[in-house]
């Protein structure tokens, strides 16, 4: 897996490209230090996974992530953040495959990777929960909601537990289902809600008023 990472500090691009030179399935092939170069890198490298602050020099992350994801064979955007950053739902909404802080392990991190690699979208129950209660007091978005009346009764449920932060694990657990019937249900709710993946549906779930950090 190809991976472009793009963060204004060296030393986090040197400590992530220590830990992955040491992988035989992931491999650093560029490094960006502003949103700006990390879109033409990206064009010229055509890397799996762009590893991608938000606060950088010039172009930021939002933006970066944004003109990235609306590329041809877009690479998949890993947001990697302090979580103090007044813009990362910004950033979820205009593409990122997923959302970590910098304080995770490298292991968890470089885990991460390998699932946005893969085309799933990533983000911690722990940093879902977080997410919402720092967005909730924010005004609701003037964009028009998705329409939520073709899902089921069941359907809804599931949508309230993934916004919450719930993995498929937790949300079969917490119903009663098994772990193959709780994707099944994530895969209706993508299709039915026009939803890329996971973070969308907790992006609609919140926006809808399905979710609060009070859940």
């Amino acid at each position: 897996m190809r991976v472009l990472l793009a963060d204004d500090q060296p030393l986090v691009r040197a400590a992530l490209r220590m830990v992955i030179a040491d992988l035989p399935d992931l491999e650093v092939v560029g490094e960006a230090g502003t949103g700006d170069e990390a879109v033409r890198l990206t064009e010229q490298l055509v890397p799996d996974v762009v590893v991608m602050d938000i606060r950088m020099p010039g172009l930021n992350g939002i933006e970066a992530t944004e003109r990235i994801s609306a590329g041809i064979g877009a690479a998949h955007v890993l947001v990697l953040t302090t979580f103090d950053d007044d813009y990362v739902y910004g950033a979820l909404r205009a593409g990122a495959a997923g959302f970590l802080v910098k304080d995770m392990a490298l292991d968890d991190i470089l885990a991460a990777v390998r699932v946005v690699a893969a085309g799933d979208a990533l983000i911690a129950p722990s940093v879902t929960r977080r997410l919402i209660k720092e967005f909730a007091g924010r005004p609701a978005s003037t964009s028009p909601r998705r329409p939520l009346t073709a899902i089921t009764e069941r359907e809804r449920e599931v949508l309230v537990l993934v916004g919450s932060g719930l993995s498929n694990a937790e949300i079969a657990e917490r119903l009663f289902i098994s772990v193959a019937t709780a994707k099944t249900y994530l895969t209706r709710l993508l299709a039915k809600l026009d939803a890329r993946d996971r973070v969308q549906l907790v992006i609609i779930a919140y926006e809808a008023g399905l979710v609060s950090p009070c859940r």
